[in-house]
């Protein structure tokens, strides 16, 4: 499947009519949107384009060629920008993009654990040096820590017997693949709309990367250095992430908010990118320092 950036037109119309000279990409992913806001932005001076996935990171780096000059490709994860812009020697950024979440060449990657679709390693890490994979949680987390992470990240409403199966499975032998997870999970999840999987696998995938908690910070250091007239734009995919965006931008007293609600995608976009269905851009632009 083609890698094709959400919600591109929304994204560019944040941006539309300012004057960009450094700006802020986490993460680059396939560097679709980069693209388009260089090529959109030709006043841009120093474009940072950040990703936790090496892989993805040599992805951009060859769509991106012909902007080399003005990128600077970071290898880290984008809450720790302002140390990112701190050993560059830049005090503020004028604009400011998040995407979050996995892309579509993770999940496509079926050897790194991401879709429960294909059977692999319980990784799903995005950063494939970090330590904490989705089969260290599986098989070491206690029962009532795994039934509150499928809860509270998942929104599963049956955590506690997910959990209840998972533990008593693993004491005979550990749990190592994605399907042999499926497998124990499936009976005990109701059936719906979605793959009853659906919301175990999106829970183990945030603990993994600590996803949440890393919206958090860079969404406060992203606040932080914002120069004045400054916008940025949030790319979410699911309701935890939206919540966290929403009450961010809402609470600061700095920021006035440019999407009164968040922008979704087109029936036409969503045709052609299914992926998109459940995305949502809010943005903002700072009024005062």
């Amino acid at each position: 499947m083609s890698h094709v950036p959400v919600l591109l037109h929304e994204v560019l119309n944040i941006f539309e009519g300012s004057h960009l000279k450094v700006f802020f990409e986490g993460t680059v992913g396939a560097g679709g949107h980069a693209k388009a806001i260089l090529e959109a932005h030709p006043e841009i001076e120093i474009y940072f384009a950040c990703d936790r996935d090496p892989k993805a990171l040599a992805l951009a780096k060859t769509n991106l060629a012909d902007f080399e000059k003005k990128i600077r490709f970071i290898y880290g994860p984008f809450a720790d920008l302002e140390s990112y812009l701190d050993e560059a020697g830049v005090s503020s950024m004028d604009g400011f993009l998040i995407d979050i979440g996995v892309s579509s060449m993770q999940f496509d990657e079926g050897e790194r654990g991401f879709s429960f679709r294909m059977d692999a390693p319980l990784d799903m890490r995005m950063d494939p040096n970090s330590s904490l994979t989705a089969e260290t949680i599986i098989n070491e987390y206690p029962e009532e820590k795994l039934a509150n992470l499928f809860y509270e990240y998942g929104e599963e409403f049956r955590s506690r017997a997910a959990a209840r199966a998972i533990v008593e499975k693993r004491r005979k032998r550990r749990i190592r693949t994605t399907q042999e997870l499926v497998e124990i999970v499936e009976p005990v999840l109701r059936r719906g709309k979605i793959h009853p999987a659906t919301k175990i696998f999106q829970a183990l995938r945030i603990a993994v990367n600590d996803e949440l908690g890393q919206l958090k910070a860079g969404l406060k250091a992203a606040i932080h250095k914002l120069s004045l007239d400054g916008r940025l734009a949030v790319i979410s995919f699911h309701s935890l992430e939206d919540r966290i965006v929403k009450f961010a931008l809402k609470e600061a007293e700095n920021l006035e908010i440019i999407t009164k609600k968040p922008l979704t995608a087109t029936r036409e976009e969503i045709r052609k990118n299914p992926r998109s269905r459940s995305a949502k851009l809010r943005g903002a632009k700072k009024v005062s320092l």
